[in-house]
């Protein structure tokens, strides 16, 4: 998307830097495909991030759960996926719904955002 500058009000300096800076932060943005565009973190080797999901409030039944009764969540979403060891591809993407161990992981807080990250073979399923 190209954003439409009048040059009648701005220098020909300040419209090519404008296009420019756009033009870099597009690429910025897409340029690691192995990662979500808003998060500065990329995990090595066989390691994922994943976000997890928020814990059920309410019972199957209508009971809501205290805080100190919640159980950490096993479900979460690959947000992104480090370049795998030599000889074993990974088989997560960024985007997948992961089923994992309840201890999994090292729990990470990016700029407010709760993350963990694991290894690939920490996860159990990929939920479809």
């Amino acid at each position: 998307m190209t954003k439409k500058y009048d040059t009648d009000k701005i220098s020909d300096f300040q419209l090519w830097h404008k296009i420019c800076f756009v033009k870099s932060r597009q690429t910025r943005l897409t340029k690691n495909k192995n990662t979500m565009s808003k998060l500065n973190l990329t995990p090595l080797a066989d390691r994922v991030v994943v976000e997890p999901a928020a814990a059920e409030q309410k019972t199957a039944g209508g009971i809501i759960i205290p805080d100190t009764a919640k159980e950490k969540p096993q479900k979460g979403t690959v947000v992104a996926v480090g370049n795998g060891k030599k000889d074993e591809p990974m088989t997560v993407k960024v985007g997948d719904a992961v089923l994992y161990g309840k201890y999994s992981g090292t729990e990470v807080n990016v700029d407010g955002t709760d993350y963990l990250i694991m290894k690939e073979s920490d996860i159990y399923a990929i939920v479809k």
